[in-house]
């Protein structure tokens, strides 16, 4: 988790240094950054918008922070917990990764964000008021 920052008020900051020179981020092509965080468009060589690609790595960090775990080992129809994920299998995949115990709310805003469709995932703003995102933080804030 090398691209997580923090201000000087501890606040989290994700940065990805491959693209901080980039000033147009809504086309692009390139095949950068680290596998387990990267959404499934760039794996499949498609143009995407860097704003929706970055919100499926913000989920991966999420699910690994609040759950201790990566969700998948890369985001490819093909592995075999993604595609639990994408083929609809959510109860099983919650039991592969033993995820039963997060809250409804987690896990709701997880399949959101870690959506195989770039145009279904949520904006940042949707996350801010997302239910879960709205609850007093706590250590077992995703239980």
């Amino acid at each position: 988790m090398e691209n997580i920052l923090f201000d000087k008020n501890a606040n989290v900051k994700i940065a990805d240094f491959g693209f901080a020179v980039q000033k147009q981020i809504d086309v692009l092509k390139s095949y950068r950054g680290t596998f387990t965080y990267m959404a499934p468009e760039i794996k499949e060589g498609k143009t995407y918008h860097g704003t929706k690609v970055d919100i499926f790595s913000f989920g991966v960090i999420l699910f690994v922070v609040t759950h201790g775990i990566f969700p998948f080992k890369e985001a490819r129809k093909e592995e075999y917990f993604f595609n639990l994920l994408y083929t609809g299998q959510i109860q099983t995949y919650f039991n592969k990764v033993n995820g039963n115990g997060l809250s409804e709310e987690f896990r709701n805003l997880m399949l959101w964000i870690l959506q195989y469709d770039p145009e279904k995932r949520p904006s940042l703003q949707q996350i801010r008021t997302h239910p879960w995102m709205q609850k007093p933080y706590s250590y077992e804030g995703a239980r």
